[in-house]
């Protein structure tokens, strides 16, 4: 039979850390991405709000960030994680960098997925008089709706993964279980049930998103 050191109660509270850092870290990701891709696709060169100085600028930004992997992210920005939240340990201190990782990932992704859109679109909405807001609401956004929703889909299980990561430098969650317990320990147990665990995770999220978004697509 197998045994482990890990207990009930300490693996129930690893998974409540990971859906809370995933989740909260998602939501700000997003409020702060989203907004960024739209705007990278409306001032970028022949864009309806061309603006050549704003997209030279953040573009750069966030191909920088993105070209860091998480694990190196996370170690250099301590400093900035302990001046906002005071530790450089625990799930609030893995959600600053999980944010300023998925925010940018986020910002790509929508851009990419707003750029799939067909040009006739853009052109319906500028035969019909609409001002480039009600382009982005009314027309861009509504007809990338469903390649949005498996972008935030993709971003989730990223976000997943860079959590278990956080748990190489104490960030908490299934992750920190994982290397302080699987790892260091020698629970080979635990080791598995939080591979398992993260495989389901990450395949109801991905059945969640495709059932979402197909279903997006037949109502357009």
């Amino acid at each position: 039979m197998f045994q482990t050191t890990v207990t009930v109660d300490q693996f129930l509270q690893a998974m409540v850390d990971t859906f809370y850092m995933v989740g909260f870290s998602l939501l700000v990701g997003s409020i702060i991405g989203i907004p960024l891709g739209i705007l990278l696709v409306i001032t970028r060169p022949g864009g309806i709000i061309e603006n050549s100085v704003f997209f030279k600028m953040v573009n750069p930004v966030i191909n920088m960030v993105r070209s860091l992997p998480f694990i190196i992210l996370l170690v250099a920005i301590i400093p900035f994680t302990r001046l906002i939240v005071q530790t450089s340990i625990g799930t609030a201190a893995a959600i600053v960098p999980l944010i300023i990782y998925v925010s940018p990932f986020i910002a790509r992704l929508v851009e990419n997925s707003i750029l799939e859109v067909d040009d006739g679109i853009i052109e319906a909405a500028e035969s019909m008089g609409a001002t480039p807001m009600q382009t982005i609401w009314y027309f861009l956004v509504p007809e990338a709706m469903g390649s949005l929703i498996l972008s935030l889909t993709t971003a989730t299980i990223s976000l997943l993964s860079a959590t278990a990561m956080a748990g190489a430098v104490g960030g908490g969650g299934i992750g920190d279980l994982a290397i302080s317990y699987g790892y260091e320990r020698f629970d080979s147990f635990i080791m598995l049930v939080t591979v398992v665990v993260l495989i389901i995770f990450v395949q109801v999220i991905q059945s969640v998103g495709n059932w979402l978004a197909a279903k997006v697509r037949r109502e357009n």
